[in-house]
């Protein structure tokens, strides 16, 4: 199956970049819309996902990789919601704006724009490469 490409969204007060960098791998957990969680749901291991710094800093930080596919949100009380477990695999040279994005024509259209309360999202490889190249940073699937 052909790589999928992603963005996840977190508050970096909540969970930097630095953190999943010290951590190796984290469950992916507390996702509450059901939109985001049909994505979660959509990834497979070796997916590459864009990690996006949101409210106080709004910039994509770091890549990472899809793990392990979804399973049941230990956090979840209630309801039927999903995980997923990502491991980092590099910060980009240099972190990409939302007011990059923004103004860029190969990402203006991207869910993150036009929904912003989206945090989980699929990218196209075209969207996806942009970020990389506006982050001066080279990915492949192997890291």
């Amino acid at each position: 199956m052909a790589i999928q490409f992603w963005l996840v969204k977190q508050e970096p007060e909540a969970y930097p970049w630095a953190k999943l960098l010290t951590d190796g791998r984290t469950a992916w957990t507390g996702v509450r819309n059901f939109q985001a969680r049909n994505n979660l749901r959509a990834m497979q291991i070796g997916d590459l996902v864009a990690y996006y710094h949101s409210v106080s800093e709004k910039q994509v930080v770091g890549v990472a990789r899809v793990a392990r596919t979804a399973y049941p949100d230990p956090t979840a009380t209630e309801g039927d919601w999903s995980s997923v477990d990502l491991e980092p695999l590099k910060s980009l040279k240099t972190p990409v704006t939302l007011a990059t994005l923004k103004r860029e024509p190969k990402t203006a259209e991207l869910p993150l724009i036009r929904q912003s309360r989206l945090s989980v999202m699929p990218l196209t490889h075209e969207q996806f490469d942009h970020i990389m190249v506006l982050g001066g940073t080279l990915i492949t699937s192997a890291g």
